[in-house]
């Protein structure tokens, strides 16, 4: 049978796209542009891939980090050639740091073009440095016979290697002569060999998932004071909250790493700013999962263990502040050991009080400050809800808050924790949890982080949207600054506090989105409740925020005797 005609540029792009395709791609990002016309057009026109358009190229590579990150699965993101690319940098970090599967797919001018001034010509060649876990220069297309066999195994080995045991960005950047899009029926001359993948929708190379680590778990020695650290990550918590109720050890769960459940120790955070308690409580070993760093006072209190097991990858484990003694791939409690010490009784006392004087303090009167607004929210949302946290204060606010409780799923961008894109990870994280059957969406941010961001509240009228409540701490500025040194700096306001002024009401009406603004805690539950996009704003004060969180570690401090 003599194979349709086809010019190289749409062959590469639907052979590439179909075979991604057969290897598990449902999502795709795209951002307009020229050059990417091949790829753009092979996407949209698979019936197994939901695609989105994005303007600008920074919203979508966050767009594509928040599906993937959500649906533990890559997304594939493209882009014209030029600084488009460029401006998937920040999130190609983020998804490196965090372990994200990411397919980049940058289209590119063919060689004869590079170096020679041509328009929109950049050196796009490993652009992405170490921060990949696979790049190749695929090529400009040619019609001879092996191109489709070399663009499904290379569309394989680069699924493998964004979705492997280290899960991460992978880069191919694929150089498109013109013409860029099909030919009209009958034109050109037909492709020298069949372009169809394997019978069946097979993929090209068949490829077993990644083979569990051989070696055993380690068994814990049977001490009583040990303590068991859960970090950011996309991990399962189950086996740490059980070796928590094995051995008495008290579990101290950053919310991303979503082990706070009734065996966390909930205000850690707090327990561990006071000297008496924690000079009082120093372990003879942690174990540690995940990726800790969330606070100053936790990453204190791992260098005062006598003894650090992390559990990991020999060669890309978290010790941010190299204490580990152990990596091991898993652990398991003694046999001999003891749930019912001195030593986690102190602990649960500890934490009975704190939490007491927390919810107390927070609990006075029904205005909604930040760290209210913080509890709060991961308290309302029912069980199936996914809760995005923004960097900055929004997610240390929910550390020093939220109580122990199952059911929602908190995400973040924890790997290198910047406030830029936030928007549209929400969104992203949002549509993949709503499209896997889950429930209510919600994000906390920052006024800066949606300043950062608003071209991510922009979408076509024709693309997929979630339902997501956008609730924006506004104290205009960088909130987070009050608490740190350089707040007694006499420039402090300007170039630390950077107030901006901005209308949150007025950004939502650029992009269109309703807007609510709140001030009181008892119509919080209702607010979060809607349909689509909405945006809900809670007014504050950087400095009488301050004063709270100064104010609850002395209640905690108090509560403790």
């Amino acid at each position: 049978m003599k194979e349709a005609a086809v010019n190289p540029s749409t062959a590469l792009a639907r052979v590439l796209v179909d075979e991604l395709a057969r290897c598990g791609l449902a999502e795709a990002v795209i951002a307009p542009g020229s050059r990417s016309t091949p790829l753009a057009l092979a996407l949209v026109a698979h019936p197994g891939i939901r695609t989105h358009v994005r303007i600008d190229e920074r919203s979508a590579a966050f767009l594509a980090l928040g599906l993937a990150r959500t649906a533990r699965r890559a997304v594939a993101l493209v882009c014209t050639s030029g600084t488009a690319a460029a401006n998937f940098h920040p999130a190609v970090l983020e998804a490196d740091q965090s372990g994200v599967p990411l397919l980049l797919l940058t289209a590119d001018r063919p060689p004869e073009l590079r170096g020679t001034g041509a328009n929109q010509t950049v050196d796009q060649i490993a652009l992405y440095g170490s921060a990949v876990r696979m790049f190749t220069e695929v090529g400009v297309p040619e019609p001879v016979p092996g191109m489709v066999a070399y663009w499904r195994s290379l569309a394989c080995r680069a699924w493998a290697a964004a979705s492997g045991r280290l899960p991460g960005p992978v880069h191919l950047n694929l150089a498109f002569r013109d013409p860029l899009v099909p030919d009209p029926d009958g034109a050109g001359e037909p492709w020298p060999e069949s372009l169809a993948g394997r019978d069946g929708g097979r993929s090209w190379i068949s490829m077993a998932g990644a083979p569990p680590l051989e070696a055993p778990p380690m068994v814990l020695p049977p001490v009583q004071r040990g303590v068991i650290v859960c970090g950011d990550g996309d991990y399962d918590p189950v086996p740490y909250l059980a070796l928590a109720v094995q051995t008495g050890w008290p579990l101290l769960a950053e919310p991303t790493s979503n082990a706070r459940r009734a065996e966390a120790v909930s205000t850690y955070r707090h327990l561990l700013a006071v000297p008496d308690f924690v000079a009082a409580h120093e372990p003879d070993i942690v174990v540690s999962v995940g990726r800790p760093g969330l606070s100053r006072q936790l990453l204190g209190y791992l260098r005062r263990a006598g003894r650090h097991v992390v559990v990991g990858e020999p060669t890309a484990f978290a010790d941010p502040v190299r204490t580990a003694t152990d990596v091991v791939p898993g652990v398991v409690a003694a046999a001999t050991a003891e749930p019912d010490t001195p030593w986690s009784r102190s602990w649960r006392d500890a934490e009975a009080a704190a939490r007491a004087a927390t919810d107390e303090l927070l609990d006075a009167d029904d205005t909604l400050g930040e760290l209210r607004l913080a509890r709060d929210m991961a308290g309302h949302l029912p069980n199936g809800s996914l809760l995005f946290a923004g960097s900055s204060m929004p997610i240390r606010d929910l550390d020093a808050t939220m109580p122990a409780r199952c059911g929602a799923r908190i995400i973040g961008n924890r790997g290198v924790s910047g406030i830029d894109g936030t928007v549209s990870t929400a969104v992203g994280a949002a549509l993949a949890h709503q499209r896997d059957g889950g429930g209510p969406a919600a994000a906390l941010i920052g006024d800066l982080a949606l300043l950062h961001d608003q071209n991510g509240l922009i979408t076509g009228p024709d693309e997929p949207r979630p339902d997501l409540a956008l609730v924006v701490v506004n104290n205009d500025g960088g909130g987070i600054f009050s608490g740190l040194e350089q707040a007694g700096h006499p420039d402090f306001e300007r170039v630390f506090g950077t107030p901006h002024g901005a209308s949150m009401e007025r950004v939502a009406a650029a992009a269109e989105v309703p807007y609510t603004r709140l001030e009181w805690a008892g119509d919080l539950p209702k607010a979060l409740l809607g349909e689509g996009i909405r945006l809900i704003e809670v007014r504050t004060d950087r400095a009488e925020s301050a004063a709270q969180r100064r104010r609850l570690q002395e209640e905690v401090t108090a509560a403790l005797g």
